[in-house]
């Protein structure tokens, strides 16, 4: 009943090849799918991706792929199109980036869309607790509601404040949230969402769950202690290595 699908391109604009780099002994690719498979409501893993040199990768380690179109803007249309050649009624979308991923998560957003059927999306948000990562773009942050559905998803600073700064804000029990990248889907309405225009603000925001919003339906949030570490570049892949070495090490 519930599938992941790790979407996965080769060529990435600030780290080509990305998906294959390697990490303690293995690509990246395999530390997010291995750890996809730990979630136990997953009946399904697939990659999705339009490279046949991840394809390849994938099958070595004795993973399932689904090769789709080089042409889509973001990670869920490449989902969507996947979806496409699976009948499970909830899809999981875990970033190709994200070898860390808990799969307690997965499992958490799973059990929201399963037990509320008028849910069409689910992802997470965790506090931020730090000025730095409240001012740096690639920390998306979420706004939402009285029942945590999301309002906006910013890559600046939000909510903003018309009498402190954000500096005092964090000194006092947090208003700020950071989105973590992972999205749960309804097979039905991830099928809807590849048939969406791009929107102005997600364009502009460069943030593709924008466009769930401006067409008028629902995210819901939950809350999460897992703080995403993704690899956007060839430096973050060093500082992630360097800190599991030392884990290791201290073990």
């Amino acid at each position: 009943m519930v599938a992941v699908v790790i979407p996965a391109r080769y060529n990435s604009t600030r780290f080509p090849g990305k998906p294959l780099a390697n990490l303690l002994g293995k690509p990246i690719i395999q530390h997010v799918y291995e750890r996809a498979k730990k979630a136990k409501k997953v009946g399904t893993l697939f990659v999705a991706t339009d490279d046949d040199r991840i394809g390849r990768a994938v099958s070595s380690f004795g993973g399932k792929t689904i090769m789709t179109s080089p042409d889509h803007l973001s990670g869920s249309d490449r989902v969507a199109e996947a979806a496409k050649q699976m009948n499970e009624e909830i899809i999981i979308n875990v970033q190709g980036d994200e070898p860390l991923i808990e799969p307690d998560l997965i499992d958490d957003i799973s059990a929201e869309l399963l037990e509320n059927d008028d849910i069409p999306v689910c992802t997470a948000r965790a506090p931020i607790a730090e000025l730095k990562d409240l001012n740096n773009p690639d920390v998306v942050k979420v706004v939402v509601n009285r029942e945590n559905f999301a309002l906006y998803f910013s890559r600046s600073p939000i909510p903003g404040s018309k009498r402190e700064g954000p500096e005092q804000r964090l000194t006092g029990g947090t208003i700020y949230y950071r989105h973590i990248g992972i999205y749960g889907y309804r097979r039905s309405f991830l099928l809807e969402f590849s048939k969406l225009r791009s929107t102005m603000l997600e364009l502009h925001e460069g943030l593709e769950q924008l466009r769930i919003l401006e067409h008028g339906y629902r995210i819901k949030l939950i809350d999460t202690n897992y703080m995403s570490v993704s690899v956007d570049t060839p430096e973050d892949l060093e500082h992630l290595r360097r800190k599991l070495t030392e884990d290791r090490i201290e073990d």
